[in-house]
Order: structure tokens, then sequence, then C-alpha cells
């Protein structure tokens, strides 16, 4: 059962519609605009729901002011370009892509407008030239932030202040992620805690690593947010639960497994993002003027009933300061 809730939705939602002009949000299309939605999920979909949200906050009903073709690679990845070319002859006037679905086209190559929603760095990933200047026709929100990555080892700390090791499983074949490690691995020197890196690229990777950390000495865990590992987090958290690791990741929806507690983006404000550039790209102005942005909303939920099972006190700081409390 979900518990104390500090910031509700409807707060986002409230802050976010009396920003934007009543009249951009009165506008009506001679007729719905078309949205491709291409994504390596599969239903039910949380981002895709968010998405839909989002349009709401902006002034967009489904149905009324837009149409979405949905297409799900699911865990084939190499259905994307099939899929694309699905869309593109549906004549959708933007594509959201979500995850490693925006890499399916080459730089300079996009027919469409796309906007996309990723965990990692699209620089990295060369579809975008930077994040000020992505040039071509592709833009959207990364979820990448070196920050995060070292706030989510103090928060780890300040759970467990014995702590002394931590496994970190990261897939470096993510754009961003060696990055990401390199940030962990500076916070984690400067609190006087020692990295265990684990590298987890495909489902296989993953008992492997755990065989190793249950033979080992770590007394934490870190799991770095990607699609592969969204689709693994039950058997992430469980790991975490049977060995009695406190743990810690980038996204809501590892709390509610069952994680010890997470930090990372706000869903439903991130999506919102998302769909002001597709608004602005169905009205005319290029993906190459919009920045790439990233998250300004972030929030700290914590996991009380994984707390109790794994016998730890959390401080009242950091009860007082999360989120949202699951309990």
């Amino acid at each position: 059962m979900f518990g104390i809730r500090r910031r509700e939705f409807i707060s986002l939602i409230g802050g976010a519609a009396t920003a934007w002009p009543l009249a951009a949000r009165a506008q009506r299309r001679a007729k719905p605009a078309r949205i491709g939605y291409l994504s390596s999920s599969s239903p039910p979909d949380i981002f895709l729901e968010s998405f839909i949200r989002g349009m709401g906050v902006v002034g967009y009903g489904e149905g009324r002011d837009f149409v979405i073709e949905v297409r799900y690679a699911g865990r084939d990845y190499n259905k994307f370009p099939a899929l694309a070319d699905e869309l593109l002859r549906a004549q959708v006037d933007v594509i959201v892509a979500g995850g490693p679905a925006f890499r399916t086209w080459r730089p300079g190559t996009v027919p469409v407008p796309v906007v996309f929603l990723f965990s990692g760095d699209p620089v990295d990933a060369r579809i975008v030239a930077s994040f000020a200047r992505p040039g071509g026709n592709v833009t959207g929100v990364s979820l990448l932030s070196l920050d995060l990555s070292m706030k989510r080892v103090d928060l780890l700390k300040q759970a467990m202040p014995t702590m002394t090791r931590v496994a970190v499983l990261s897939n470096l074949s993510h754009p961003g992620e060696a990055s990401e490690l390199r940030a962990t691995r500076e916070a984690a020197r400067a609190l006087g805690l020692a990295i265990e890196h684990f590298d987890v690229g495909s489902d296989d990777d993953f008992e492997p690593a755990f065989a190793v950390i249950a033979q080992g000495k770590c007394d934490g865990l870190i799991a770095f947010p990607d699609a592969l590992k969204n689709f693994n987090r039950q058997k992430i958290v469980g790991f975490a639960l049977r060995r009695r690791l406190p743990s810690i990741y980038g996204w809501k929806m590892y709390a509610e497994a069952g994680g010890l507690m997470s930090y990372g983006p706000v869903l439903d404000d991130v999506s919102v993002r998302v769909a002001v550039y597709v608004d602005k790209t169905l009205k005319g102005v290029k993906p190459a003027d919009l920045p790439v942005e990233q998250p300004t909303k972030l929030e700290m939920v914590v996991n009380l009933k994984t707390a109790k099972a794994l016998g730890l006190e959390i401080p009242p700081g950091m009860i007082l300061g999360a989120d949202a409390l699951l309990e």
C-alpha cells in the first residue's frame, strides 16, 4: 500500500497548466495530429500513460486533438527499423521515441521530427551534436545526470552509515553509463566507500553478477537506470532483499517493487516536458532549435516496509526529506 505523498501529481498539473498560456491551450488543429510512439517497452506502459497525461497538461485531448500510433519492439531492438517505417507509412507528424528507440535513425536521416525520452547520453550516442544545439531533426529529454549518480551514493550511505562496500550494476554499452560509473566512484571515495563494479549488458549477465556479489563483502547495491535494468527490476530488487542489501535506484518503480530507495526524475514532470516539445514541433519549431532538456523536478522515495525487513532505522532527516514514503 502506498504511503505518504508530499508532492501530489495534481500540484504538478496545476502548476504546469497555470504556466501554460490559456490562449495556446485553447488552440485547436483542423484535424487531430498524428503522433507516433516507438518504444522498447510493452503494455502496460507507464511511460505512454504518463505522456498522454502530459499532452493533456499542454492542452491536447486524445482523440480530439491528437491520435497516437503505438509500436512496441519489446525486447527485440532489431524490430525498430521496420516499426519506424510503419509509423512513417501512417504519416505521423512527429515521433516520440522511448529508450533506445530513437537510435533507429542515423544522424541527419530522420524524416520527421523525433522527440526522445532517454535514460542515457544522446551526445555519447551520437544522435545529437550537443545538448544546447542538437542539430538535425531530433531533440528531447535526457535523464542522465552525474549529480544524481553522486547523490544516490550519499543517500545510500546516510541510510546505512556503517556501509563500507557497494556493488554497482551498470551497462557500459549504454551511452553515458561509463561517465555515471566515474561519478559514482568519485562520490564513493569521498565517503570512504569501496565500489565493486559489475557490467550487466544482457539478461544473462545478472545471475553471474549476483553470484559474485553473494560471495563477497558488499553491504549495499546501486543499479544505474536504463531499459535493461527496468525490464529486470524485479530480479534486481529480489536479489537485494534476499541478500539483505540496502539498495538505491533511479526510478520510483524500483522502490515500488521493493527496493529500499529511489532518487531521480518525477516521471509525470518529464512527460510534460516531452509533450511541450511535441507541441512545439507540431507548431513548426525545428528540433534543431530545441535544446535537449534534463529533469529539474526530482523525488526521493523510501520504502519503509523494506527498511523494516532489512532491520534498518532510516534517519529522521531522510524521512522528513522524502517526497514519498511507501509502507
